[in-house]
């Protein structure tokens, strides 16, 4: 089995797949083999006899007649925050940690249905709590690019996993930043949909108003199918859209002349590194070279997002991790001796410290006498950032800007600033409050403001697109448009 099948687009292994090139159970065996090599610890479970057995059943299917669906045996892994029946589901945290989901998540029930191989379960930060990947319960995850980094989190496992060849490409979560963040310190592309474009049925939750169920893979072209693929109006899930999805992969243009693209000012914070100011402004006359028009805009309730989702988000964590009370499911104390034992030990053993801090300040925030003047506040400037939002997206098409103000940072580095996600998620959390659909993009390559010297000529960089609410098919072009242009997104750990 050659190399280069772990980095290959999935139309390239869907066209090997279907020239009976390869197998779905040697290319899962061929995942597999390198899953069990690596030690960045990207997964938290793998399933290797169930990985076989779907690829067994996609290679009948290949091999009986009609046209096969587009995901049919190629392989994939799922955060661990998707529910698969009869697979272990934690959440990286040790209150879950024999729990075995008894149903499928909309997401993974629609890649079972298209045929597709489950790999494993890959690593995050617990909960989603974090954008590092360092509060999971099993240990840190570590950046493929210099193993002394961090990924970017919360979906930790998933990014390292692509970045480092060990799946094709892998389910992801965004509440505030999970999916972009760890997509552009790993040198990969993510998409973070429209909030309710995909279905969170199934799929633990951290902030329900947030939560937004995207993927990370090699290219634009490779989210666009997924997007086609995982999208769509789910009765499970009233939040969902009830509008048809788009043929988002069958529309997409490198044509982006005469598109509007905004640069919002804001963005570039203070104390961003010279570096990935850079490349990202490299990336926008890019832009330009291919027919875009660039304007400056002005997003000034930017300043408010961190503050904002530092109030909203803990209070939906702290009512949607109410349900972990060691009576129905998960970790149950053996020390209690009365029933309020039973709830307070089962969650001090089985939280971490962030999910305490997290559930601790949520709810005191919503609690009598402190509702109005926190959450009933901070609801009201979310509203304002959604407005401007919208103003904004009336005179231009898409916004373009960095993803975070700076490369992967040092292990070690989140545990000592409980602040750090704010600061990390800054340029995300506004767009995630309005419920914008992005994407991260390779767009370079920066040194890091230590000085020191990673692997390659420094560390990724991500070139970060916004769109208006429902606005996948622009983000997707313009992205697409770019990578067309470049080709950064073809760089990976050990390539020159």
């Amino acid at each position: 089995m050659a190399e280069e099948h772990a980095y290959k687009s999935l139309t390239e292994l869907r066209k090997d797949l279907d020239a009976k090139k390869i197998s779905s159970v040697e290319l899962a065996e061929y995942f597999l083999a390198r899953i069990k090599k690596s030690d960045l610890n990207a997964f938290i479970t793998v399933c290797e006899e169930e990985a076989l057995a779907q690829a067994k059943i996609a290679d009948n299917y290949i091999a009986s007649p009609g046209e096969n669906p587009f995901l049919c045996g190629i392989p994939y892994a799922a955060k661990d925050l998707f529910c698969a029946a009869g697979t272990r589901t934690t959440a990286a945290s040790k209150i879950l940690d024999n729990y075995v989901a008894p149903y499928d998540s909309t997401v993974i029930g629609k890649l079972k249905d298209q045929k597709a191989v489950l790999l494993g379960k890959t690593n995050l930060d617990q909960f989603a709590h974090g954008s590092s990947g360092e509060t999971s319960a099993y240990g840190a995850t570590k950046n493929p690019w210099d193993k002394t980094r961090m990924p970017g989190g919360s979906s930790s496992g998933s990014a390292a996993a692509v970045a480092a060849g060990l799946a094709p490409w892998a389910t992801a979560t965004e509440t505030g930043g999970s999916i972009r963040v760890p997509a552009s310190f790993c040198g990969i592309s993510g998409w973070k949909p429209t909030y309710g474009r995909v279905s969170r049925y199934g799929v633990i939750a951290m902030g329900s108003s947030l939560d937004s169920i995207g993927a990370v893979a090699y290219s634009v072209e490779d989210l666009a199918h997924i997007a086609e693929l995982t999208s769509g109006r789910d009765e499970k899930d009233s939040t969902t859209g009830r509008d048809e999805v788009p043929g988002y992969a069958k529309n997409l243009s490198a044509d982006i002349k005469g598109m509007t693209i905004g640069i919002p000012k804001e963005y570039f914070v203070d104390g961003m590194e010279a570096g990935v100011r850079q490349r990202v402004m490299d990336a926008i006359k890019e832009l330009e070279k291919l027919g875009a028009k660039v304007k400056e805009v002005h997003l000034p309730n930017t300043k408010y997002g961190s503050l904002v989702y530092a109030i909203v988000c803990p209070s939906e964590v702290s009512s949607n991790l109410a349900r972990y009370d060691g009576i129905r499911y998960g970790h149950v104390t053996k020390q209690a001796g009365n029933l309020l034992e039973v709830y307070e030990k089962s969650r001090a053993e089985g939280f971490g410290d962030e999910a305490k801090r997290r559930v601790l300040t949520g709810t005191y925030v919503l609690s009598a006498g402190y509702y109005d003047a926190y959450y009933k506040k901070a609801q009201k400037v979310r509203r304002l950032i959604v407005n401007e939002f919208a103003d904004t997206f009336k005179n231009v098409d898409v916004l373009a800007c960095p993803v975070a103000p700076s490369v992967a940072q040092k292990l070690g580095r989140a545990a000592d600033d409980p602040l750090f996600g704010y600061i990390t998620d800054q340029l995300n959390i506004p767009g995630s409050l309005a419920g914008l659909p992005a994407l991260s993009v390779p767009c370079g390559f920066a040194r890091p403001r230590d000085g020191e010297t990673p692997s390659m000529d420094g560390l990724p960089v991500g070139l970060q697109i916004i769109g208006p609410q429902w606005g996948e098919q622009e983000i997707f072009n313009v992205g697409y448009a770019y990578q067309q242009a470049t080709d950064w997104h073809k760089k990976h750990p050990g390539s020159d």
